[in-house]
């Protein structure tokens, strides 16, 4: 994001891997946190304590980020984010994705974890395509 700014979008899409139990609800707590404006900083408490994503660990990340506790439990008890959780995951899975994480750029699969320089070749050869010329390239 740093270096290409306005020329690429990062969108994250939920998909709970169905081998691990507390992801499903993890998400929808994600997705609570986004209610609130607080998703990224919620997905990274998430990703520093991914053995520990219980309810009650879940509640306790929404206090420690200042989330308005009162409406975020609320949000997690009502199931609100359930199906978007679950619609997303089945579209994930209908285009081939099988596992976190998998990107996309400009419609080309790049699965798992990959180093700076993968994308980045990617996303200039998407940019070349598209005669977009960017300062110091």
């Amino acid at each position: 994001m740093d270096t290409y700014g306005d020329h690429v979008r990062l969108v994250f899409r939920d998909f709970p891997l169905s081998f691990h139990q507390d992801a499903q609800l993890a998400h929808e707590a994600a997705n609570c946190a986004n209610d609130q404006g607080k998703f990224w900083e919620y997905h990274d408490k998430l990703f520093e304590n991914q053995k520990a994503l219980k309810e009650p660990n879940l509640k306790q990340y929404a206090l420690d980020l200042s989330l308005n506790t009162d409406d975020f439990n609320s949000c997690l008890a009502s199931g609100r984010h359930k199906p978007v959780v679950n619609q997303e995951l089945r579209e994930g899975q209908s285009i081939g994705v099988t596992g976190t994480p998998a990107f996309f750029i400009n419609g080309r699969f790049l699965n798992g974890a990959q180093p700076y320089e993968k994308f980045a070749s990617i996303i200039e050869e998407e940019l070349e395509a598209k005669g977009i010329k960017r300062e110091g390239s």
